[in-house]
């Protein structure tokens, strides 16, 4: 199997997602007195990295820059990498994935927790990874 989808592009996809799996909703109270904010958090709240749009957006941006076939490519790879196919189902992942009658593949992938552990997966399934690409050592 040969990707389409340049593996730069999809280790760069993996860093950001790993990022946005790690980020957590916050957790600030809604509850204010005349002290200020009320809050039950410990000390170490801060070092907390909660939810941003900026990390979203480049996983976005990052897909935007795909060719259709490509999405669905990605996609392909992350359901291979959660087992929801087999490496030797390729061409069967691909074609769902491709499937138009089907939400987005962009949209899917998007709405999957784990995103970056599944593409690792999936890559590593086909003898490929992203150790030495870019930011991923």
């Amino acid at each position: 199997m040969e990707l389409e989808t340049p593996l730069d592009m999809i280790c760069r996809i993996i860093v950001r997602a790993r990022e946005w799996d790690a980020q957590v909703p916050s957790n600030e109270p809604d509850e204010v007195d005349e002290d200020g904010p009320v809050s039950t958090d410990d000390e170490y709240d801060v070092m907390i990295d909660e939810k941003n749009d900026s990390v979203e957006a480049e996983i976005e941006a990052a897909l935007d820059d795909l060719a259709e076939d490509q999405i669905a490519e990605v996609l392909a790879l992350a359901w291979v990498g959660n087992g929801t196919f087999e490496a030797t189902d390729w061409d069967e992942a691909l074609a769902a994935a491709a499937d138009p009658d089907s939400d987005p593949a962009a949209d899917q992938l998007m709405e999957m927790p784990m995103l970056a552990a599944y593409l690792d997966a999936g890559l590593e399934a086909f003898g490929l990874s992203c150790e030495g690409i870019g930011q991923i050592d």
